[in-house]
């Protein structure tokens, strides 16, 4: 029977408040840089100081605010992007092995120990391996970056032990 961690909810949903943080700055220097030239506008007094007093030439304030909401919003799709990317990435713990990803997968034999001093304080276990070249390497895993832990660590413990 395989035991399945997801990725996190709170992953997701720090990623999707980042996307709304990008979008929301994005739209404010958006509408400094742009919506503030009209005299209905609520800040026409920025565009004033930044544009009109300084000879119709814009300061540097003005060309950040009209150049910043370009890559606020390159950004929010950048992330938005990488969430799409973790929709279905997963830990799963099989009869066999501990698969992380398609590239990464870590047959139980090779476990040399589990390091879970910090799992109930912090979330976090470090698996000791040994490499595809003979070296060793730590792998740690969060509670935080997956959901569903729990249950996998008792499962490597007991498929180790």
């Amino acid at each position: 029977m395989a035991i399945e961690a997801p990725i996190s909810k709170f992953k997701k949903n720090n990623l999707k408040i980042y996307i709304g943080v990008c979008l929301l700055a994005g739209a404010i220097f958006a509408y400094d840089g742009y919506l503030s030239k009209y005299e209905w506008s609520k800040r026409y007094s920025f565009y004033q100081e930044h544009f009109l007093d300084n000879d119709n030439k814009p300061t540097a304030t003005m060309v950040f605010n009209q150049k910043s909401p370009f890559v606020f919003a390159g950004a929010a799709v950048l992330i938005g992007l990488y969430l799409l990317s973790l929709k279905n990435k997963k830990i799963v713990a099989d009869e066999n092995e501990l698969v992380i990803s398609d590239k990464e997968r870590i047959p139980y034999d090779s476990i040399q120990k589990i390091d879970k001093t910090h799992f109930d304080a912090k979330g976090t276990f470090v698996l000791t391996y040994e490499g595809a070249n003979g070296n060793e390497v730590d792998r740690k895993l969060n509670d935080r970056a997956y959901d569903n832990l729990k249950p996998v660590l008792d499962h490597l413990i007991a498929k180790i032990t």
